[in-house]
């Protein structure tokens, strides 16, 4: 029996996030639907994901609840203000269903977070999507380490958080389709160790000019 393909929705497709996710996993043997405000640029990004993979199985929309509604896995390729505001809008939509948060509340000047220390933007997405599966992940990676996420021999990790174990593992699948490897860290209250990871590594990037290409890799016997 042919298995069915999931259908994942990229909502800010076209933003570097989207985009690398979009071109990553146009690669493996899933649906995409591509959501964006501006259809000229959506139309270039399902035109050079067509150029890599002219198999790919990629449509593009304008509308977000349009593309959650259809999709099995939602990504929201956005930032946090952003994803704060998408949620209400999809939350009908959304029930049920994977929604991946990629975002990291960064202050404009990258001196800190913006949230305090009790929470984090993962936590704050399950609350207001309660009935979704929300599951913290892509926020430790660049968009510069998609498609090239081997640094010196070592495969970056991707590190996943989330309260339901079978959308964690159906999750660090689609991690490993796009080149990282997949490390569960437990519920999403990991998201705040998570986010304040990349935050971190993007102070470090800043002082150290790492040009947005630099990862994180737990190294053991």
């Amino acid at each position: 029996m042919m298995k069915t393909k999931q259908t994942i929705a990229i909502i800010g497709a076209t933003g570097s996030m989207g985009t690398a996710i979009a071109k990553c996993l146009a690669q493996a043997s899933y649906r995409l639907l591509l959501m964006g405000s501006d259809e000229n640029k959506l139309q270039n990004l399902q035109d050079n994901i067509k150029q890599l993979n002219a198999a790919a199985d990629a449509d593009w929309l304008l509308c977000p609840i349009d593309a959650s509604w259809e999709a099995d896995i939602i990504i929201l390729a956005v930032p946090y203000i952003a994803e704060k505001e998408l949620a209400p809008k999809i939350a009908a939509v959304a029930t049920g269903k994977i929604v991946i948060s990629i975002s990291n509340p960064i202050t404009a000047d990258f001196t800190g977070s913006l949230l305090p220390d009790h929470t984090s933007a993962g936590e704050e997405l399950q609350q207001l999507l309660p009935h979704s599966k929300i599951i913290k992940t892509f926020n430790t990676t660049f968009a510069a380490n998609f498609g090239q996420p081997v640094f010196a021999g070592n495969t970056a990790d991707c590190f996943l958080a989330g309260n339901s174990d079978e959308a964690l593992q159906q999750t660090a699948v689609l991690v490993e389709a796009v080149g990282f490897k997949p490390i569960i860290t437990g519920d999403i209250k990991k998201s705040r160790t998570l986010e304040n990871m990349q935050i971190l590594l993007m102070q470090l990037g800043i002082k150290n000019h790492y040009n947005w290409r630099a990862g994180w890799k737990i190294l053991h016997d």
